[in-house]
């Protein structure tokens, strides 16, 4: 059987909020991160997305989770795949909704949300908040310096506990 390459990922920290905040009033609101239901493939739309997110959804080794605000539930943020590999988690994708990426941006905060959530699912699975990830050369640096990542060889990286209870902290109630 063949295996699926990991993509690198090359998602960007904007800020670190404690929710997502509007870029133009500061407003910050609050969110919501949810597993995917079939339901809603129906409003991912594959323009949209750069990631085909109906395969990840298919994907029974994977679990994907949209982060929304809490008063408007049906306007995904963003999107989150994650693996769950029995000592720690494996996040595959992570993508900002196509208003909340590049300059003209929305909302602020979303790729700090998802990788938070991913920090806690593995604390509460008992994996010590550990989160591993392969990223794009490039990006090494900055997931480093804002996530408190740390490179580990090759593209991949991962988060340890401190790190993960730092950004669950930011987001997240323990």
């Amino acid at each position: 059987m063949k295996t699926a390459k990991n993509i690198p990922l090359d998602f960007e920290v904007d800020k670190l909020t404690n929710s997502i905040e509007n870029t133009s009033t500061g407003e910050v609101f609050d969110t919501a991160v949810v597993r995917i239901t079939s339901k809603d493939l129906r409003i991912i739309h594959k323009s949209d997305w750069q990631f085909d997110w109906a395969k990840e959804i298919h994907d029974k080794s994977k679990e994907v989770y949209k982060l929304t605000t809490i008063n408007n539930p049906t306007i995904i943020q963003g999107l989150l795949s994650i693996e769950d590999k029995q000592d720690h988690i494996f996040m595959h994708l992570i993508e900002s909704s196509k208003f909340n990426k590049e300059k003209d941006k929305i909302y602020l905060g979303v790729p700090g949300n998802l990788v938070a959530f991913a920090c806690k699912i593995s604390i509460d699975k008992g994996y010590q908040g550990f989160l591993a990830f392969d990223a794009k050369t490039a990006l090494i640096k900055h997931y480093q310096e804002t996530l408190h990542a740390t490179h580990f060889r090759g593209l991949r990286m991962f988060i340890e506990t401190g790190a993960a209870l730092r950004l669950i902290s930011q987001y997240f109630k323990l």
